[in-house]
């Protein structure tokens, strides 16, 4: 299952330069060229990790990071800072990033960080495959497919399916699934899970205003309500 990362950049020979980096290691990359089409991005797209450069125009990198988590989202951030300037990593890990790579920097040294952030909270192997109508879901292979043709999921987007689908019928609240999926603890960052709910129905609800899958338990969280055959 390939991780999407969205990289916020303004400098746009380093934009591309990390982008194809990241692409040739099979990662899902988007790219945001200011602070303001990085936040809409951040704010409105499932993503499992965003590396987010402190100078930004429109809106600076402190304050992007300081908004991804007053809007409740619990993306992973890893923020890119300039040689020596020690109070912007201080800031923003405040701030609520995880880790921080300093320029310049090797590709080697960051790709390595952006493993560490990813395997937080890891992918575990199963064997069960799970059939819902035209949804076929190999947890084994990690792939899903829709009347045999392949549904692209997130690599989270299919560690929230696969959480909801091995506990089918059972309401689970949503800060539990941040526990679980996410490995957060803080409840404002509920709309996390929302996102990607959102996001998860698209891409396999035959209708998503009236999912009959995936359902909304007011208050609470969520419920599988899918029937099949494991």
């Amino acid at each position: 299952m390939n991780e999407s990362i969205l990289l916020i950049e303004d400098e746009q020979a380093l934009r591309t330069t990390l982008s194809d980096r990241l692409r040739a290691e099979r990662y899902i990359v988007d790219t945001a060229a200011d602070g303001n089409e990085g936040f809409d991005k951040a704010s409105n797209q499932p993503f499992d990790l965003v590396i987010l450069d402190v100078m930004l125009p429109g809106r600076s990198g402190l304050d992007v990071c300081r908004e991804i988590r007053a809007a409740g989202m619990a993306t992973p951030i890893m923020i890119l800072t300039v040689r020596n300037e020690t109070v912007d990593k201080v800031v923003g890990l405040k701030l609520g990033a995880d880790d921080y790579v300093t320029k310049p920097f090797e590709a080697a040294e960051l790709l390595a960080r952006v493993e560490v952030l990813l395997r937080r909270v890891p992918v575990h192997a199963g064997k069960g495959l799970h059939q819902f109508g035209a949804i076929r879901v190999d947890v084994r292979q990690a792939q899903v497919t829709r009347d045999g043709k392949p549904v692209y999921l997130t690599a989270r987007e299919f560690q929230l399916l696969r959480y909801l689908i091995e506990r089918p019928g059972a309401t689970i609240p949503r800060d539990e699934l941040l526990r679980s999926v996410w490995g957060y603890n803080a409840e404002m960052f509920t709309r996390t899970v929302d996102t990607h709910v959102f996001s998860l129905r698209q891409k396999i609800e035959e209708n998503q205003k009236t999912p009959e899958l995936i359902l909304t338990v007011p208050g609470v969280g969520y419920k599988f309500v899918g029937r099949g055959k494991a």
